[in-house]
């Protein structure tokens, strides 16, 4: 009996969209998240990756201030970089929308109001941070000070970037506005909160059931929130994002909800416009009203730093939103990394430290860096890049381990035989070379059906590695000048476990995957890449979307490549690096 297909959405983070994307960005979010999609849909199940840019919160007002332009204008620009830096990298998104779209709108607001009908939201009057020269309203991310739990000096109004935790701005010590010394005046205001303490019980129970499968560092960040839960606020004070959908508050130009709340809701209403926009308007209920089984998965990828908000924050919105007899899946996986650093300190964007996506790319290729995130990247725990580990690892490992295995099977076959030859009697340890790349098919799927990339990729790689140490013991090279059948047989097993091995390495390195999935004479396509294409909201307006077509076909098997099967002429598959010149290096990581 056939097993029943899985049904697997995966959900990257959203970056937020106030520039373009750093290596350290796409090491928590985004590469892991696409190594979990290109798995899936090669095993044959139905994979919906759903995400996009987040771009509301006073990140973005307070950028667009600086730069004198409308936060639209801001955001735009910023969205197009962001596409552009995933559609290189070969994210294979279903969707990659954004949270300023009409259906987002919609969606939130809809969500907002399930929860203010089932008597989860609260109003409160809270202390808010006002300028006490203009009287303007300073949104959270206006605010600097000391966090009051680990004591860092320059900690921001809604989150300190040391500690990672979430605050609110009179929580901080010495409150000032950024970059300045003014001070910051507090007075009441009217929000609406979450009450998440009705939560905490069926959080904490739910969490636990999930201490097997998910990361240590997810399951202890997540425990340790939720035993403080607190009401939280869902509105701000500000002039741009969602409005609030209740009487007397729509009309406010001065209320939204709060960026925290509608972000996380992307993940649905980015499923929503997906089906709207296949022309199937009610195919998102496969994912989201599916019941949680073995069949139906939900991995959401992230840096460590969006832990809560997926483990705690957005499993609340969904129990308080949800029909009892229809409720909303919750995550099943968090997949959260650690941090990728530079010289011992966090890639970061606003303190000057980062190695942009588009400027790597400019200089090497998208699988080399690829493989460098998941092979020594901060998939769990707080990991370094250098650029002399950079260029180890492509040489050692990329060029003189698969390049160079791939490159003198399909060198030696083609020049000698012009086609897959056909094999002998197979001795001992050709069955066992050629079973035990054929079993690790299995064991990688395993690993990687569990978020265990590092693990997967290095056992991938030993496989190759063991591959060419038969290849070098049985030296066909030297036995095709006097037993042309027992160099045949030789390069036929290594042939066949060179396409194993692209299966297992196809998800982590695509683009080299489908180079040599040609020459080993196929002409279908096995690591499809996506595209930007213009999709048309709900309110008639058009927006670019990062997309794709994506087959679904179970190809997570043992080679099958047939005897006879010519092969082209082959070329490299990666480019040995020189070493990076120190003024590069300076350069690459300021820029």
């Amino acid at each position: 009996m056939e097993p029943k297909q899985r049904t697997v959405l995966v959900a990257p983070a959203w970056p937020y969209a106030n520039g373009p994307r750093h290596i350290g960005h796409v090491a928590g979010f985004a590469v892991p998240a696409d190594v979990l999609a290109r798995f899936e849909r090669m095993r044959g199940s139905r994979v919906l990756m759903a995400s996009g840019t987040d771009e509301h919160g006073t990140p973005i007002t307070y950028e667009a201030d600086k730069k004198g332009i409308p936060p639209r204008e801001f955001v735009d620009h910023n969205n197009a970089l962001i596409v552009e830096d995933l559609r290189r990298l070969g994210m294979t998104y279903d969707i990659f929308t954004r949270t300023t779209t009409a259906n987002h709108y919609k969606v939130t607001q809809d969500v907002f109001l399930k929860l203010h009908e089932n008597g989860y939201l609260v109003k409160k009057t809270q202390m808010g941070a006002f300028d006490p020269v203009s009287g303007r309203t300073l949104p959270d991310r206006y605010i600097e000070g000391k966090c009051p739990i680990c004591g860092f000096p320059d900690a921001r109004g809604d989150q300190c970037d040391n500690c990672g935790n979430q605050l609110d701005p009179i929580d901080l010590i010495n409150p000032h506005q950024r970059g300045s010394d003014a001070p910051v005046e507090f007075k009441d205001t009217e929000h609406f909160f979450f009450n998440l303490p009705a939560f905490r019980d069926d959080l904490t129970a739910w969490i636990h059931k999930h201490e097997e499968s998910w990361r240590p560092n997810v399951v202890r960040y997540s425990l340790e929130y939720v035993a403080n839960l607190k009401p939280r606020a869902i509105t701000r004070d500000l002039d741009w994002g969602v409005p609030v959908p209740l009487p007397g508050w729509a009309e406010n130009p001065h209320k939204r909800i709060y960026v925290w709340f509608d972000a996380v809701i992307g993940y649905l209403s980015a499923s929503i416009e997906w089906a709207a926009q296949r022309g199937d308007p009610d195919s998102w209920k496969a994912w989201w009203e599916a019941p949680e089984t073995p069949d139906t998965i939900h991995y959401y990828v992230m840096g460590k730093d969006n832990i809560t908000f997926h483990s705690v924050m957005w499993p609340a919105i969904l129990m308080g939103a949800s029909a009892k007899e229809k409720p909303l899946h919750r995550p099943d996986y968090i997949v959260a990394s650690e941090y990728l650093n530079t010289a011992g300190k966090k890639l970061s964007t606003s303190r000057g430290r980062v190695i942009y996506v588009r400027d790597f790319l400019e200089r090497y290729d998208p699988d080399a860096l690829r493989y460098y995130l998941i092979i020594a990247g901060p998939e769990s725990q707080d990991t370094d890049f250098t650029w002399p580990e950079f260029v180890r690892r492509n040489n050692d490992e990329l060029v003189a381990t698969w390049g160079n295995l791939v490159h003198r099977t399909l060198v030696n076959a083609h020049r000698n035989f012009g086609a897959v030859p056909k094999p002998g009697p197979l001795t001992g340890d050709d069955q066992f070379r050629l079973g035990e790349t054929e079993d690790a098919i299995e064991h990688v799927g395993h690993l990687l059906s569990q978020a265990r990339f590092q693990v997967a990729l290095r056992y991938a790689m030993t496989m190759a590695a063991r591959a060419n140490a038969y290849l070098s013991t049985e030296q066909p090279w030297h036995t095709i000048k006097t037993d042309r059948a027992r160099a045949g047989t030789v390069l036929y097993v290594a042939l066949r476990c060179v396409d194993n091995l692209k299966t297992m390495l196809t998800p982590f390195l695509p683009f080299s995957s489908q180079r040599l999935h040609e020459m080993l004479g196929y002409t279908d396509v096995i690591a499809p890449q996506p595209v930007v294409r213009e999709f048309t909201d709900i309110d008639g307006t058009a927006h670019q979307v990062l997309t794709g077509d994506y087959p679904v076909e179970n190809r997570w098997l043992p080679s099958k490549l047939e005897p006879g099967r010519p092969l082209p002429p082959p070329q490299a598959l990666f480019k040995r690096l020189d070493d990076v010149p120190n003024e590069d290096e300076e350069a690459l990581a300021s820029s």
